[in-house]
């Protein structure tokens, strides 16, 4: 009589098996109109500051300006919208990586505290937004007078920034 191995993992590798190929199969094509039609996105985002502004640069490309939105409040930027995608009947796409739908992306700004100044402009598909930065939050000069002896007498100056201590 001969003697037969016996791999208890052998089904569950022929499951996963037959499922790996029923979702990369059949169910691609399936669910490819439904992600368009319902999908979110993030758009890129790069802030920076100087002494006097913080700024928000958001690519938006193919977007009206009337899909896109911004709030301000409670020190939160909120930047919001829709890109749509609209598929013509008679195209027929054979690869669709562009993103689509709606998105929000919100920022936490605690240098600023209104709107007063805030101004945003729409450029080459880029969202530029530039937010001023309050008085007490900017850099400022501070003379230090030594009052000892040796090179420690004078006065000097150095680069601070006052900061406002939340309560």
């Amino acid at each position: 009589m001969s003697k037969v191995l016996f791999d208890p993992l052998h089904d569950v590798r022929s499951l996963q098996n037959e499922v790996n190929r029923l979702f990369s199969s059949n169910m691609r094509g399936a669910f490819a109109d439904e992600s368009l039609a319902r999908g979110t996105w993030n758009p890129t985002v790069d802030i920076y500051e100087n002494k006097d502004r913080i700024v928000i640069e958001a690519d938006l490309p193919g977007m009206n300006l009337e899909d896109i939105h911004l709030t301000f409040g409670n020190n939160v930027l909120t930047l919001s919208g829709e890109r749509r995608f609209e598929k013509d009947e008679a195209d027929n796409y054979h690869r669709v990586e562009r993103s689509y739908g709606t998105f929000t992306r919100s920022f936490a700004v605690q240098q600023t505290d209104s709107i007063e100044g805030v101004t945003a402009g729409y450029d080459n598909g880029i969202l530029r937004i530039d937010l001023p930065k309050r008085e007490e939050v900017k850099a400022r000069r501070i003379e230090i007078v030594g009052q000892g002896s040796g090179e420690s007498r004078g006065t000097r100056t150095i680069e601070a920034q006052v900061k406002k201590v939340a309560v």
